[in-house]
């Protein structure tokens, strides 16, 4: 496959030094097929989901620049199109391949949603396969899926599918399915069409924004590893594990800072704080 090349990602813009340390890459800096591996293990495990900028009213800019500054050196964490950003300037620096994807989110219902979830279709300098690789949902893969029908991927306990569909006009979708306790679930859907950074930033502009998504009134966090993944839904506060349990309970609206810190990873200033905690009462 041809990937598309004829947008820039403003890799020379990444402080690719700070990047990999704040994700904890020790890895080969080279467009391998390992290097892929490790550098998405890592973004996923290191970097939170959170939409916290979108619920208090604070624009979420995707340039690089503004997504290094938040994701990196602040230490925050963000929703798809900031992952996707940073995670491509990553990619583009290091001289893979790939090409950028819009995807509609399913989790199992009929409900047609808009396509606003980003995501990288990638190749490798040693490897001649594509890889889909999901670095902005917030639970995970841990690493890429090999884009091909019927593939079956299990990281750790953690299981996914892909499957393709040929549509009534010709054009064939791409299901990602994920495994949960009572079997395969559809987690989102996309084409091959390529995206370009001015499309995730009307995408974006949508979910920050408009007043029937559900990332501009709800706060959400979700951290990520090998062992469990944390979710956060307004107050309610779950754990979900690779062999499908969970445990949950709600959270008072004070322990929302020591829970972010604690689990999540995610450490706010007292101001930004304080305007959460009052949205939770």
């Amino acid at each position: 496959m041809q990937t598309d090349r004829t947008h820039g990602w403003n890799g020379d813009l990444l402080d690719l030094d700070a990047y990999l340390d704040r994700i904890g890459y020790t890895g080969e800096r080279a467009p391998t097929r390992e290097a892929l591996r490790g550098l998405q293990r890592a973004h996923v495990t290191s970097i939170p989901f959170e939409n916290f900028n979108a619920v208090l009213g604070i624009p979420i800019l995707l340039d690089v620049e503004a997504v290094q500054e938040k994701l990196v050196r602040a230490r925050r964490g963000g929703y798809c199109y900031e992952h996707v950003v940073l995670f491509a300037a990553a990619l583009e620096r290091l001289g893979f391949e790939f090409t950028a994807l819009s995807g509609r989110v399913t989790l199992g219902s009929d409900k047609i949603l808009p396509a606003t979830h980003a995501l990288l279709a990638v190749t490798a300098a040693d490897d001649e396969r594509l890889w889909l690789c999901d670095v902005g949902f917030g639970s995970g893969p841990l690493e890429p899926i090999e884009l091909a029908d019927g593939v079956e991927a299990d990281f750790e306990g953690w299981r996914f599918r892909m499957e393709r569909r040929r549509g009534s006009s010709g054009i064939d979708s791409w299901w990602l399915y994920q495994y949960r306790a009572d079997g395969w679930e559809d987690r989102h859907t996309f084409t091959m069409n390529p995206q370009y950074t001015i499309d995730y930033v009307v995408g974006s502009h949508y979910v920050a924004t408009h007043a029937r998504s559900p990332f501009s009134r709800r706060l959400f966090a979700q951290q990520f590893s090998a062992a469990h993944h944390h979710r956060l839904d307004a107050t309610t506060w779950t754990t979900f594990r690779p062999d499908g349990s969970y445990t949950e309970r709600e959270i008072e609206p004070a322990e929302l800072g020591r829970v972010l810190g604690e689990e999540f990873g995610i450490v706010l200033g007292a101001e930004e704080l304080a305007r959460l905690r009052d949205g939770l009462d």
